[in-house]
């Protein structure tokens, strides 16, 4: 099963790992990112292009479930205004074994960051800018390359 959710509200993560770990896998593995407060930032504010996200999101989803024979593989994934501290995504994979499930956790979590149409924005007091990508995460979307 393929959960993709791409929302304004904040992340209930307790539901979402009850529903994950509904089933007979062995293993869930779980991922939360965090808006973080680093050089003064006061908001962290995501767009997306609704509908193109949620197919990218299951796309990767659905690859993950493929390589691995997950039971499950879930994101949650927030947009709009957030604050240091508010829950950023939720990444959550089930499998019989614990090195699948925490291989394909650590495969959306890297692929998600680059593989789906986000843009972020972080705001300083009264300044605004766009957050540019990383090369850094480019290269952890590239460790999965050519990897079965």
């Amino acid at each position: 099963m393929i959960r993709v959710a791409v929302q304004e509200a904040p992340i209930d993560v307790a539901a979402e790992l009850v529903a994950v770990e509904a089933g007979d896998a062995g293993a869930v593995a779980t991922f939360t990112g965090l808006v973080r407060g680093d050089d003064g930032v006061t908001e962290l504010a995501l767009e997306h292009y609704p509908g193109a996200t949620e197919q990218a999101l299951e796309a990767l989803c659905a690859q993950a479930a493929e390589r691995w024979g997950l039971a499950k593989a879930t994101i949650v994934h927030r947009v709009g205004p957030m604050v240091p501290g508010d829950r950023v995504v939720f990444v959550a994979t089930a499998a019989r074994h614990r090195a699948a499930a925490l291989e394909a956790c650590a495969f959306l979590i890297d692929r998600l960051k680059t593989g789906a149409p986000f843009w972020k924005r972080e705001r300083r007091g009264a300044e605004a800018r766009w957050v540019e990508a990383r090369d850094s995460d480019d290269a952890a979307a590239a460790r999965w390359d050519g990897e079965a």
